[in-house]
């Protein structure tokens, strides 16, 4: 309800520049009644709770008012009016809405509650709903993401406003990293997800141990070998968990305020770029830190002689330039 009275809003914009243009050719300017389609949906939206059947019928009202106010937008183009009065995020607009009024009309007839590829926000209308699931919030909304980390560095494999299967992608991953490096690795330490027959058989046939149990009833009895090795195996793949917690709180990876879809993933894809350019820091300064107090001081003293050289080269410099 609410997003379609976001469409009628657009669509009664739009007939106003349409009408605008074609002032002179016209005697009067369609009705879009706004104060009334307002007055309806104010009237279920302010409720506290709002039955099934206001809903409906709400939904029905909005459905209707755009589709009159599309109506007129094509007796406008059809009287003389022509698009290239409007702005692109205009057009653009007229698009989503179009799109919009057809998902919501099948819903509303077929009495469905979802629909592929269902237009949830008209500013952002390639963002998707992706059901999670979780205790916090059942239905997240933004760009999935599938990553993998190698020696503490994060890799971003993909990124995708759909939903997608993430076992998908393992294949691809472990080929990445053999092209990578020239080797296969010796295990991948991995969710229960991703713990398929096809990725078990895959990594079987290249020899990688994957994490986890295996598949069928579990073992009545299991070696304390076998024990340490699952718990050392999670203890590794919380490496990953860690690097997504340290990615929203830390770089504000959950505040990515802009809107388009190609510039939302470039900013994405910087703050991982970021974050792995301060692992490679703190390990750069870890070498330093780890030398002994003698093999310091020399260190100490090398950059203080580099940094010399390098002043006195600046200064003569700027005086033979000036």
């Amino acid at each position: 309800m609410g997003i379609l009275n976001q469409a009628r809003v657009k669509t009664e914009k739009l007939v106003d520049t349409l009408y605008n243009s074609l002032k002179g050719q016209l005697e009067k300017k369609p009705k879009t009644y706004k104060n009334i389609a307002r007055s309806y949906y104010l009237k279920v939206a302010k409720k506290r709770r709002a039955s099934r059947k206001e809903i409906r019928k709400a939904i029905r009202k909005q459905l209707q008012y755009i589709k009159r106010n599309l109506g007129h937008i094509d007796q406008l183009i059809q009287t003389g009016g022509s698009l290239e009065v409007l702005s692109s995020s205009q057009y653009k607009s007229l698009l989503v809405v179009a799109e919009v009024y057809r998902q919501q009309e099948w819903m509303y007839e077929n009495k469905a509650s979802r629909i592929d590829d269902r237009i949830v926000s008209l500013s952002q209308p390639h963002i998707r709903p992706i059901v999670r699931g979780k205790a916090g919030t059942s239905v997240e909304f933004g760009a999935k993401i599938s990553a993998s980390v190698r020696d503490g560095y994060v890799f971003l494999d993909r990124i995708s406003w759909d939903n997608f299967n993430e076992s998908g992608d393992l294949k691809a991953q472990i080929e990445a990293f053999k092209s990578y490096t020239g080797f296969y690795p010796e295990s991948v330490h991995v969710d229960k997800i991703y713990r398929t027959r096809s990725n078990r058989a895959f990594c079987k046939e290249r020899g990688i141990r994957i994490s986890g149990p295996p598949l069928g009833r579990p073992p009545a009895n299991v070696s304390r070998a076998q024990k340490k090795q699952a718990l050392e195996d999670e203890r590794i793949r919380n490496a990953i968990e860690g690097k997504f917690g340290i990615c929203k709180r830390r770089f504000s990876l959950n505040r990515v305020m802009a809107k388009l879809p190609h510039t939302s993933q470039t900013a994405m894809a910087i703050t991982f770029l970021v974050m792995n350019l301060s692992t490679l820091l703190r390990q750069v300064l870890g070498i330093f830190l780890s030398f002994k107090q003698n093999h310091t001081f020399l260190v100490r003293q090398l950059l203080l002689k580099i940094m010399f050289e390098v002043l006195v080269k600046r200064k003569t410099s700027s005086f033979l330039l000036a």
